[in-house]
């Protein structure tokens, strides 16, 4: 088995802000998994939430030391070489690079897609909101019309969390759900930026909203105001910087209603399935999300979108210049394509 390293730039039509600051561009990697003719692909983007930053260095890293211990390992032998990221303490994204790339080997390898040899159903797909990041009334309103022009939008999600408090925060999503349709749904995503009492006051006003739930209100260190504001609060809370990996999940499900999924952060589709089946085990609801993430990545967790009760995936539609082309917007759901495992195709090979 080769594992083949390159890193590729992306950069957003619009910049997003968050709590925690403002994105451009993104420099990303593209692994390629190689044996018997076959070539599997996956891709590591970087990200700031967490204790560390995982940076694309890193990943490169990480990536390069798997291939070199990796040796006449198959694509086929997913738990050694899971073992193998354990004992390098590989980064999350890494991991997520070469999970997803042997996934579609396997893909290819039986010609299947991913969501055909799991046994799931595309109808089930729910659509896939789109994000306004942190910005004044008049801008998100124009975001929101740049997205509804852009896309079939269903849902929007809107970040608050302002610097400014929770008066900007009220006044920002007033002007997108009064530009937006009377069909549109929203949920909303403070990346946790307010306090326990504005979050009660916020999780209240939402409510009145219509607002579908709310992503993480809290710091992640709040581990103990999460449970008050969960008694408190009549919307569905969801997490997202306060869960990575499956074992988190026992020890959030007396204080949220949901979790957010990311392939950067739980290190790979095993893994993402793992979470999947211990939160429903756990009586959550699940969500998928992305970062600066392609079409790549996207199109991997569109794979598992029969599973999830909400969808996040529209980082790519926000690029200039995604080097992929995979799953497809139909009716606002972002749907997998039948060709074997991932379904994703370079741009350049297609010119």
């Amino acid at each position: 088995m080769q594992i083949h390293v390159e890193t590729f730039a992306v950069h957003k039509r619009f910049p997003l802000t968050i709590s925690r600051g403002t994105t451009t561009e993104s420099t990303n990697v593209w692994v390629r998994v190689e044996r018997d003719g076959i070539e599997g692909w996956g891709e590591a983007t970087p990200f700031s939430a967490g204790r560390e930053p995982q940076t694309t260095e890193a990943a490169i890293a990480a990536l390069q030391a798997i291939a070199k211990a990796s040796g006449s390992t198959r694509p086929l032998d997913r738990q050694l070489i899971e073992q193998l990221c354990i004992e390098f303490q590989t980064p999350s994204t890494a991991r997520a690079a070469l999970d997803v790339a042997l996934h579609d080997w396997l893909g290819k390898k039986v010609g299947l897609p991913l969501w055909g040899l799991w046994g799931l159903q595309l109808k089930r797909i729910v659509p896939t909101s789109v994000t306004i990041g942190i910005a004044s009334p008049d801008a998100a309103r124009e975001r929101a019309r740049q997205w509804l022009q852009a896309t079939q939008v269903q849902m929007f999600k809107v970040k608050l969390g302002s610097p400014e408090g929770i008066e900007a925060d009220r006044a920002m999503l007033m002007a997108v759900r009064e530009e937006a349709p009377p069909q549109i749904q929203f949920s909303v995503d403070a990346n946790g930026g307010w306090s326990l009492d504005d979050a009660v006051k916020m999780c209240n006003l939402l409510a009145d909203w219509g607002i579908k739930y709310v992503e993480q209100p809290l710091p992640v260190e709040a581990t103990d105001e999460l449970s008050k504001l969960y008694e408190k609060s009549p919307l569905p809370i969801f997490v997202d910087e306060s869960c990575f990996t499956s074992g988190d999940i026992p020890q959030l499900a007396d204080r949220v209603h949901g979790i957010n999924i990311k392939l950067m952060k739980c290190g790979g589709l095993t893994e993402a399935m793992r979470m999947v089946h211990t939160a429903k085990a756990c009586g959550l609801q699940v969500m998928y999300g992305c970062y600066s993430d392609s079409a790549l990545a996207n199109t991997a967790m569109s794979h598992l979108a029969p599973l999830a009760d909400y969808l996040d995936l529209d980082s790519h539609l926000n690029l200039i210049d995604d080097p992929f082309l995979g799953a497809t917007v139909q009716d606002g759901r972002l749907v997998p394509n039948n060709l074997p495992g991932l379904g994703v195709q370079h741009r350049a090979s297609e010119s």
